[in-house]
């Protein structure tokens, strides 16, 4: 599976005190970006939830290696990397041209409304396959 990626535009308030996005905001466009890769393979997640699977991030690491800065233009590259029996890995990276700013491999548990794990969706297996 290729790399999806989103396009993103950085506003002023994007930024810290010293000019550069502040670090909580990439967890934000990388969120933006696995919702979009989602919509972009067809899955539904509003009718996943609807049928009793929703998705908690359970574990998140990230690399910050360079700055994005007020008026760049940055990628946030994503790909589903592993879907085990109630989870999912995927491997974001982000970008300004070829520069990479940030990696991160980010973690979601299947789960039940009331928070118990739950297998991973069928459609979501077969992205990986």
């Amino acid at each position: 599976m290729n790399d999806f990626h989103i396009e993103k535009n950085i506003y002023y308030h994007d930024t810290d005190w010293g000019g550069v996005v502040y670090y909580a905001n990439y967890l934000k466009y990388m969120e933006e970006a696995r919702t979009e890769f989602c919509k972009q393979y067809g899955i539904d997640m509003r009718k996943l939830a609807e049928d009793g699977t929703l998705f908690a991030i359970v574990k998140i690491e990230v690399n910050y290696r360079a700055p994005a800065r007020y008026q760049d233009t940055i990628q946030v590259f994503t790909r589903l990397e592993k879907v085990g029996r109630s989870s999912l890995v995927f491997i974001q990276t982000v970008k300004r041209n070829a520069k990479v700013l940030v990696d991160a491999v980010v973690t979601w548990a299947c789960i039940t409304p009331d928070f118990k794990p739950k297998a991973a969706p069928p459609q979501i297996r077969k992205l990986i396959s």
